[in-house]
């Protein structure tokens, strides 16, 4: 199999006013990055118009949701969002969904909604994807996964796949949950676009900012030490070695970059691409 290219993407969700938040997807753009995500939270921007102000202020990122949780919003709403925001960016969007992250059930209850049991929630994300591939448009479709059943709809059904693991997790369960897609999917493996995010990125791990433990739900430095795998210590060029074995080895091109490390990163995409 060819190896995919690379795609990188900025994780954000918020800013200060408009014209920064402008800003900050012109400057994804002028930094190189494929795509600006929004995560899905009540702590962030709505994803679907802060999505369509990005894509309005720019001309080649593509955009997307990271990760919509499939039980707080019905197939049909989700359908209608993601045709307009399609046609709004011209053909920019990319869906992004799953059953919902840690916390997805608080907001729920705040949006006055349903969580639904884990079957439940199963059954919602494939029938929003069933409900949106029918579009003439179709934006690409993500799926978040790191459970068998989930990964087993992923494998079936998305275009990207998010590995939907915790940060602190290590390579050997990352090996282990790529098998099972892997496994999964069959033939329709190699089709499939393999999706890790990033929460920290720093030269060293004294480095790595202790105010991210709320973000990633412990120490982050303990975490990088002993082989997280969302945390990328070193110089450009050691990061970019990693990537490159990790796409050998785990077949993950696509690298999503909290948006707290964007320019940090930035360099690492132009080693790459030479």
């Amino acid at each position: 199999m060819t190896e995919r290219e690379f795609r990188f993407g900025v994780v954000a969700g918020k800013a200060p006013s408009g014209t920064e938040w402008a800003a900050t997807a012109r400057r994804a753009e002028e930094l190189g990055y494929d795509t600006l995500l929004v995560p899905d939270t009540l702590n962030t921007f709505a994803p679907f118009p802060a999505l369509a102000a990005a894509a309005a202020a720019t001309t080649s990122l593509r955009v997307g949701t990271y990760v919509l949780s499939a039980p707080n919003r019905t197939p049909g709403l989700v359908t209608w969002e993601a045709e307009t925001l399609q046609q709004l960016s011209d053909g920019r969007f990319e869906l992004g969904i799953g059953g919902g992250r840690p916390g997805a059930a608080e907001d729920a209850a705040s949006l006055g909604g349903d969580f639904g049991t884990p079957g439940e929630r199963l059954d919602r994300v494939a029938s929003t994807i069933a409900a949106v591939r029918k579009l003439e448009n179709a934006p690409p479709v993500m799926v978040a996964a790191s459970r068998p059943r989930m990964l087993r709809l992923a494998a079936a059904q998305a275009d990207i796949v998010a590995m939907g693991l915790p940060p602190q997790t290590t390579e050997p369960l990352l090996a282990r949950t790529v098998q099972q897609l892997r496994d999964a999917a069959g033939e329709r493996f190699d089709e499939l676009e393999l999706h890790l995010n990033v929460a920290a990125v720093a030269a060293t791990i004294d480095a790595i900012p202790s105010g991210l433990s709320r973000m990633v739900g412990g120490d982050p430095r303990d975490m990088a030490w002993n082989g997280g795998i969302a945390f990328l210590v070193g110089s450009a060029e050691r990061i970019a070695d990693l990537l490159c074995r990790r796409r050998e080895e785990f077949d993950i091109s696509y690298i999503g970059v909290s948006g707290l490390f964007m320019e940090q990163f930035a360099p690492v995409i132009n080693i790459i691409r030479g």
